[in-house]
C-alpha cells in the first residue's frame, strides 16, 4: 500500500516540522536575553538549569538534535545553534508557559511531544518553571548542552557506546514470536534470526531444576524437591514460575548474590601481605550484603550506604556497617612509610570504585591521561578527592543509641568503683606504654613523627590520616606489656588485670567503619603539577565538580562521599545501571552481555546485545520498581533464552557461525564455582549447616562456603584450588582453570575422602540396602539425576564383586562400606557432579 506509506511519511514530516518549531522556541528567549551574548543569570537560575533542565534536555532531545544528528536541521546542544532554529519559528513566550506552544505540546494538548514517550508531570512542571524564569541558559550562547569538558575529546570518544545515555529501545519484531516469553527473548531471537541461527530446544525439567537451584541459591535441589517438580501436574510455565518465585524468596538467595558482590569489593577477613591478621568484625559487612540482597534493597540505596552510610544515618549501626566496604583494602601492619601507605590505600580504593560501579579501569589515569579511553588524569584525582577526608574508625559500637548510653553509664559506675585498682595498674603500665610508644613512633620518618606529636586540633586531614596509621601500630605494641614484666611485678599486674576484667561491663561489639577526618582541608593536587582539583565525575560525562555540602544528618562530614554516591546512582549516569545489569546477566549465562564486566572501555569487549543491555538497564532504573534487582533476576530466569538446553540439533553448523555462542543459541555448560562445589559435597552428606549469617568458621566445618574464613594468604585449599579469589583485587569474572592440582586434591585430599565416607554413611543410615538402590541414591545426592546405565552397571558390579587378598580379612560389611565410599568418591569426581548443564 504505497499511498499509505506516503501518507505516513508526510505526517511524519509535518510532525517533525512542528516539533522543530516548538523545540527551537525553547532557546528563542526575548531580545533582551538573546542579544547579550553571555547573559548573567542569577545563581538560583543557574542551579535550577544545572539540576533540572540540562539533564532533561540531554535525555529527551539530543539523540535527535545533537552533535551527531540534527533532524529537520535543528541542533540543540548549544544556545548558539538553538537560536538559529530549524524549519519553523518560535513556540515559546518568555515568562509565560501557558501561552507557549512547547508546553501545550508536552502536555499532549495538541502535538504529542516527545512522540515516543510522554514526559512525566514533574518534568512538565520543570519546563514550565524554566519558561517562567525567562529560559535561563548559563555560560553564554556557545556553551554546549553536554558541557565544555576542558578537553578536546574526539567525536569517537564522545560517541563511544558506554558513555551514551541509556535508551528504552523498542522491543524488536521476530519471525517466531511463539518462542518468546518476554522482551529478553525478542532481543535475543532477533539477533539469532539475523545471523541465520535458531535457539536450542528447552531443557528438560530435571536439568532445569538443578540449573536454577545452583544459579539462584547456590545449592543443589534435594531429592524430594526434584520429585515434586517432576511430578507437578501444573502447566510447564506455571510449575517453573512457582519454583523461581520460591527460590527468589529464599534466604539463601542473598548468600548466592553476596558471593558475586564480595568478589567485586575484594572482601577478605585478613589484612593481607605478610602479617595477614584476622579482621574479627569483617563478617558483619558480609552479613549486611546478604541481608541487602534478600530484602531486595534498591541498588541505589545499597551503593549509597556503602560509600556514605555514616553521612546518611550516623546513628544506625545497620547502615554504618555498610561503610566497611571502604575498609576492605589491604593493610600492612609493619609499613613505616606512612605517606606511601596511605596513598596506596586511597589509590586502591579509587581503582575499586571505578571497576565496581563504573565498569572502568581507572588505574592508568593515575599517572597520565588514559591511552585508550576518554579518562583524564584530572578525572582520576577528582574521584580520588572524594576520599581526601576519609579516616578509618575502629571504635564504632554495633549498638543503638540507648544501648550505648546504658553501657556508658555502667562503665562510668565501674570506673568509680575500681578507681583505686586502676591507679595501681596505671603505675605499672604507664611507664611501659610510654616506652613502647616512643620506640614504635621512632620507626617512622621524622616528618611523620612530628605530625604524630602535634595536638589533634592542629592537624589537617592528611596529618590525621598519617597519625592514625602510626597510632594503630602503637596500639599493637600493647600486647608486649607482659614481655616487659618479671617476677612479683608481673604477678601483681596479672592479678590487677584479672580483678578489673572480672567486674568490667562486657564491651559492646565494634565494627570497622569510617568517618571524615575533620580539621583543616587538605587539597587534592595532581602529583608533579600545581593543579588542584575538587571532587567531581568523569569529564566525558560532566565537567562540573560535584556540589558538595555537609549533610544535615552528619554536619561534621564534608559530604564528598555522599556527593559521589549520588552521582553514581543518578539515573542520568549511563554506566552504573548497565554495569550491574551486566553482572547479573553473567551470573545466569556464565558471561555478560559485555564479557569484560570490570572493563567497559575500549580495552574490553563490546556488548553482544547492546540494545538488550540498555533495555534492561532502563527498566531497572525507570520501571515500576526503580533499582529493585529481583525483578531483573525474575525476568531473566523466566525467559526462554535462559531455559534453553545445552544441546542443539544443529550444533556442528552453528559452531561454524558462532563458535563462542555469542548470540546465545544454546545454554552454556558451566563448571560449578568453588563455593557451589563445596556446598554440594557437604549437602550430599546431609550435614550442611544452612544457618544464615554469623561468625566465620574454619573450612573443616560444614557451614556454607560463604561463611568460611577468607584469609588472603592462607585460604581454604578447596576454595583456592577451584579459583575462589584471594581478595587482593576486584574480580568481575572468576578464572575457570583446569589444573592437575584440582584433580590431585579431589582424588587424594583427606578432607575429600572424609566427605565421601560421610555420603556413604548417609546412604546406609537411610536404609538403602541393595547395590542398585545405593548407587541410585549416591547419584541423586551428588548429580541430582539417575546414573547412566553403563555407569550404574559398573558401580553395582563393583559393589557385588567378591573380596580377595587383604580385603578377605575384613568383615564383609566393612568391605561393602569401603566400596560404597569408593563409589561416592568416584561420583564426586565425575563431570556430572562438577558441571552444570
Amino acid at each position: 500500500m504505497p499511498h499509505v506509506r506516503r501518507l505516513r511519511q508526510a505526517s511524519r514530516a509535518m510532525l517533525l516540522s512542528r516539533m522543530v518549531a516548538l523545540l527551537a522556541a525553547c532557546w528563542l528567549g526575548g531580545t533582551s536575553r538573546a542579544q547579550g551574548g553571555n547573559p548573567q543569570w542569577s545563581d538560583e537560575d543557574v542551579a535550577f538549569f544545572e539540576k533540572q533542565i540540562r539533564p532533561l534536555l540531554v535525555r529527551r532531545c539530543l539523540s535527535c538534535h545533537g552533535e551527531n544528528k540534527q533532524e529537520s536541521g535543528l541542533r540543540l546542544d548549544a544556545r548558539e545553534h538553538a537560536l538559529k532554529g530549524g524549519e519553523s519559528g518560535p513556540a515559546i513566550v518568555e515568562g509565560k508557559p501557558d501561552e507557549s506552544l512547547l508546553i501545550e505540546a508536552v502536555r499532549y494538548e495538541s502535538l504529542e511531544m516527545p512522540p515516543e514517550q510522554r514526559l512525566s508531570e514533574s518534568e512538565v512542571r520543570v519546563l514550565e518553571e524554566w519558561i517562567r524564569r525567562g529560559v535561563p541558559w548559563p555560560n553564554g550562547p556557545h556553551a554546549s548542552l553536554r558541557r565544555s569538558r576542558g578537553h578536546d575529546f574526539t567525536p569517537a570518544e564522545r560517541s563511544y557506546w558506554a558513555f551514551q545515555p541509556v535508551r528504552a529501545w523498542p522491543v524488536p519484531p521476530v519471525r517466531n514470536p511463539s518462542w518468546c516469553r518476554n522482551a529478553i527473548d525478542r532481543f535475543v531471537l532477533a539477533r539469532l534470526e539475523s545471523e541465520g541461527l535458531a535457539p536450542a530446544p528447552p531443557a528438560d525439567r530435571r536439568t532445569l531444576i538443578r540449573r536454577v537451584y545452583f544459579d539462584v541459591i547456590g545449592l543443589p535441589p534435594g531429592p524430594e524437591e526434584i520429585k515434586a517438580f517432576l511430578l507437578d501436574p501444573a502447566d510447564e510455565d506455571v510449575a517453573y514460575e512457582r519454583m523461581v518465585d520460591r527460590l527468589l524468596a529464599s534466604p539463601h538467595f542473598g548468600e548466592r548474590m553476596a558471593q558475586m558482590w564480595l568478589d567485586l569489593v575484594r572482601f577478605a577477613e585478613s589484612d593481607g601481605y605478610r602479617a595477614d591478621a584476622f579482621r574479627t568484625s569483617a563478617w558483619r559487612y558480609r552479613d549486611y550484603v546478604v541481608s541487602a540482597f534478600n530484602s531486595d534493597k534498591p541498588y541505589d540505596r545499597f551503593v549509597m550506604e556503602q560509600l556514605a552510610g555514616d553521612e546518611l544515618a550516623p546513628d544506625d549501626p545497620d547502615v554504618r556497617i555498610a561503610t566497611t566496604f571502604l575498609r576492605l583494602g589491604v593493610y600492612e601492619s609493619n609499613q613505616r612509610d606512612a605517606r606511601f601507605h596511605w596513598k596506596l590505600i586511597v589509590d586502591e580504593l579509587t581503582d575499586v570504585i571505578g571497576e565496581t560501579f563504573l565498569g572502568l579501569s581507572m588505574g592508568c589515569a593515575r599517572c597520565h591521561d588514559h591511552k585508550f579511553d576518554p579518562i583524564l588524569r584530572k578525572d582520576y584525582y577528582r574521584l580520588r578527592a572524594c576520599f581526601a577526608p576519609l579516616l578509618f574508625d575502629d571504635d564504632t559500637p554495633v549498638a543503638s543509641a540507648d544501648e550505648i548510653a546504658d553501657h556508658r553509664q555502667k562503665l562510668e559506675q565501674w570506673e568509680r568503683q575500681t578507681a583505686k585498682l586502676q591507679a595501681q595498674l596505671a603505675q605499672i603500665e604507664d611507664p611501659i606504654l610510654r616506652s613502647l610508644e616512643q620506640f614504635q613512633v621512632a620507626q617512622f620518618p621524622e616528618d611523620v613523627q612530628a605530625i604524630y606529636a602535634k595536638p589533634e586540633s592542629q592537624r589537617n586531614w592528611l596529618e590525621r590520616q598519617l597519625a592514625y596509621l602510626v597510632h594503630r601500630q602503637v596500639l599493637d605494641r600493647r600486647a608486649d606489656i607482659p614481655k616487659k614484666l618479671k617476677g612479683n611485678k608481673k604477678k601483681e599486674w596479672e592479678d590487677l588485670r584479672k580483678k578489673l576484667d572480672a567486674s568490667r561491663p562486657p564491651p559492646l561489639p565494634r565494627m570497622m567503619t569510617v568517618r571524615d577526618a575533620g580539621g583543616a582541608a587538605t587539597a587534592t593536587q595532581i602529583p608533579g603539577t600545581e593543579t588542584v582539583v575538587e571532587p567531581g565525575p568523569l569529564s566525558i560525562l560532566d565537567s562540573a565538580p560535584f556540589s558538595v555540602q555537609s549533610p544535615k544528618t552528619a554536619p561534621n562530614s564534608t559530604g564528598r562521599r555522599l556527593a559521589l554516591a549520588r552521582w553514581l546512582t543518578d539515573p542520568e549516569n549511563p554506566l552504573p545501571a548497565r554495569v550491574i545489569v551486566n553482572r547479573i546477566w553473567q551470573l545466569y549465562f556464565g558471561k555478560g552481555i559485555v564479557q569484560t564486566p570490570n572493563e567497559f572501555g575500549r580495552m574490553g569487549q563490546p556488548p553482544s546485545h547492546p540494545r538488550l543491555l540498555d533495555y534492561l538497564a532502563w527498566h531497572l532504573v525507570r520501571g515500576d520498581q526503580p533499582w529493585r534487582l529481583k525483578q531483573l533476576h525474575r525476568m531473566i530466569l523466566l525467559s526462554s533464552t535462559y531455559r534453553q538446553s545445552t544441546f542443539h540439533p544443529n550444533a556442528p553448523q552453528n559452531l561454524q557461525r558462532d563458535p563462542e555462542n555469542r548470540w546465545l543459541w544454546h545454554a552454556a555448560t558451566r563448571r560449578l564455582s568453588a563455593e557451589q562445589l563445596r556446598d554440594l559435597l557437604w549437602s550430599a552428606t546431609g550435614r550442611l549447616d544452612r544457618r544464615i549469617g554469623g561468625l566465620s568458621v574454619s573450612g573443616t566445618l560444614p557451614r556454607r562456603s560463604i561463611y568460611v574464613r577468607r584469609m588472603r594468604n592462607s585460604p581454604d585449599p578447596l576454595l583456592a584450588v577451584f579459583d575462589a579469589p584471594a581478595g587482593f583485587v576486584s574480580v568481575g569474572t572468576r578464572d575457570r582453570t583446569t589444573t592437575p592440582l584440582q584433580t590431585l586434591l579431589m582424588w587424594n585430599s583427606e578432607s575429600i575422602w572424609k566427605i565421601a565416607e560421610r555420603v556413604a554413611q548417609r546412604v546406609v543410615a537411610e536404609g538403602w540396602q541393595t547395590p542398585e538402590e545405593q548407587v541410585d541414591r549416591v547419584c541423586q545426592l551428588l548429580w541430582q539425576r539417575p546414573a547412566p546405565k553403563v555407569w550404574k552397571d559398573q558401580a553395582v558390579a563393583y559393589l557385588r564383586s567378591q573380596t580377595s587378598g587383604e580385603e578377605a580379612d575384613l568383615s564383609s560389611e566393612k568391605t561393602r562400606f569401603q566400596r560404597l565410599t569408593d563409589v561416592c568418591h568416584i561420583a564426586m569426581n565425575a563431570n556430572a557432579c562438577l558441571y552444570l548443564d
